[in-house]
């Protein structure tokens, strides 16, 4: 009977040991998930802050170079090429013979036209020595005279025909493209060269709404080519398109005058360098980066002397690289929080990461 009240007693005992201990640790995780729970109370941010500095407005816009001119010669008479005479790569003038296609028709179809107007032209003087002393009427001698403008049409249209069997050039340029060979058989519409004029460029870039604030026509502008990246390009603004493009940004066209080797190609990789008129500006700036979502959202979080974020609307102005103006909103001297701010809701404490 004694050995089973000991047996119970010590049972017991190592059940009350184990409470206790299960008790103490139940304490201690209790202690440490509330000072986790604390720790993770405050969101770990980076700040910045707002300060009013000189900053230079000026910027680079990247766009591509087209020709100044360029023009796609086709046919306008049916025939076959008797003569190429300029290839691909030759500078040609206005008014250079290009190409001639054969004429033997045309030719007939002239002499058949002037004859015809000589024969109208003498009908409608016949016709009217005829009318002064009575020998036709008036309506007749209209009809003369009728049948001599028609004649006379025919025979500009003729020539204007056979002028057209040497394709002559209209611009100043170099030929980038031949399509035809002597022995081609043409048809009004078939392509035979392609002309570009490079003395001159285009540069086309775009730029934002902020920036063309300060551009006008003719202004002077520094240009340079990826390919020759010591070399540097005068050129002037002779386009800004009135309305802005699908991703809000507003097209210049700047005009550069080639050099005498025309290294500058159609189709190269160029960039303008737009200088502020002025010198550095003091604006009130702040990172890109501390703008909640985008810069278009103008919200920011502030964090305040007590150690948490607030969310304020700000106005935003121009975007400057990886700065942003502010207008209105902050003052010099608030701390901005420029990462963390997913994590962060007005009021949240923060912790700096240093």
């Amino acid at each position: 009977m004694k050995k089973k009240i000991i047996t119970a007693v010590v049972i017991l005992g190592s059940l009350g040991l184990i409470a206790y201990v299960l008790s103490s640790n139940k304490a201690k995780n209790e202690a440490k998930t509330a000072v986790v729970a604390e720790t993770n109370a405050t969101v770990v941010v980076k700040i910045d802050t707002v300060k009013t500095q000189p900053v230079s407005l000026d910027f680079v816009a990247n766009g591509n170079f087209y020709p100044s001119q360029e023009l796609n010669f086709s046919a306008e008479n049916s025939g076959r090429v008797t003569k190429v005479l300029v290839d691909e790569g030759t500078p040609v003038r206005i008014g250079q013979t290009l190409a001639i296609i054969k004429a033997d028709k045309i030719n007939v179809d002239l002499q058949n036209a002037e004859a015809s107007y000589q024969n109208a032209a003498t009908d409608a003087q016949r016709f009217e020595s005829a009318y002064k002393t009575g020998g036709v009427t008036k309506q007749q001698l209209d009809q003369a005279k009728l049948a001599l403008a028609n004649a006379k049409a025919h025979l500009q249209q003729a020539r204007i025909t056979l002028g057209d069997a040497s394709i002559k050039s209209s611009i100043n340029g170099i030929v980038n493209k031949r399509f035809i060979e002597p022995g081609s058989v043409v048809s009004p519409g078939t392509q035979l060269f392609e002309l570009v004029n490079v003395s001159t460029l285009k540069l086309k870039v775009t730029v934002s709404e902020d920036q063309i604030a300060g551009l006008k026509i003719g202004s002077p502008i520094k240009v340079k080519a990826s390919v020759y990246p010591d070399k540097e390009f005068n050129g002037k603004i002779t386009f800004i398109a009135p309305k802005a493009d699908s991703s809000l940004n507003f097209p210049v066209e700047i005009e550069i005058t080639n050099n005498a080797g025309n290294d500058l190609k159609a189709g190269m990789y160029g960039t303008a360098l737009f200088a502020s008129s002025s010198d550095k500006t003091p604006l009130m700036i702040v990172p890109r980066n501390a703008f909640v979502g985008s810069v278009s959202a103008n919200q920011v979080f502030v964090m305040q002397k007590d150690g948490t974020a607030k969310m304020k609307n700000v106005t935003a102005g121009r975007i400057i690289g990886e700065k942003v103006e502010i207008l209105n909103g902050l003052s010099n001297g608030d701390i901005v929080i420029t990462s963390g701010q997913i994590n962060l809701t007005d009021g949240a404490k923060v912790t700096v990461l240093k």
